[in-house]
């Protein structure tokens, strides 16, 4: 009989801030949090991303290495960041070099389930709920939709 080989979920080579709090299960490995973040459970934090001050990555987020956020942002359930935008018509397989890198501003707010493909987002920005970013966002404001759009605002 074949055995699987087995990783367990850990939070391992981890530069945290100051009174960081963290909900297990996650898996964050290789990665740095500042100051007063919160990490909520089922979530994965790869190597080499920076998480700023005062951000809140709430529970079921996937970020991914080649990500940057930064502070006092909020990233919602199940926010899943993407890296490998698949440039040769199919997944990088390791590569880095096919990956892209992802940066985001401060007080920025994604919400849940939204998919952030390698871009750059402004500060003060708001991506709505199961919204898709795949263009960089140079304007504050409110985006939603698939792809992302900034919504018209009275004022």
């Amino acid at each position: 009989m074949n055995r699987p080989e087995i990783h367990q979920a850990d939070v391992r080579d981890v530069e945290f801030g100051a009174r960081v709090r963290i909900v297990e299960p996650c898996n964050l490995y290789g990665c740095k949090i500042g100051d007063d973040c919160f990490v909520g459970p089922f979530t994965e934090i790869q190597k080499d991303v920076v998480i700023g001050a005062r951000t809140r990555v709430q529970s079921h987020a996937f970020i991914c290495e080649l990500v940057t956020i930064g502070e006092d942002c909020f990233v919602g359930h199940g926010v899943m960041f993407v890296n490998d935008t698949f440039s040769t018509g199919g997944p990088a397989r390791g590569n880095r070099d096919l990956w892209r890198e992802t940066v985001i501003g401060n007080r920025v707010s994604i919400g849940s389930n939204a998919t952030i493909l390698p871009v750059r987002i402004a500060n003060d920005v708001v991506i709505g709920a199961g919204s898709v970013v795949t263009r960089d966002i140079t304007s504050p404001g409110t985006y939603a939709g698939n792809p992302a759009r900034r919504l018209l605002t009275d004022k």
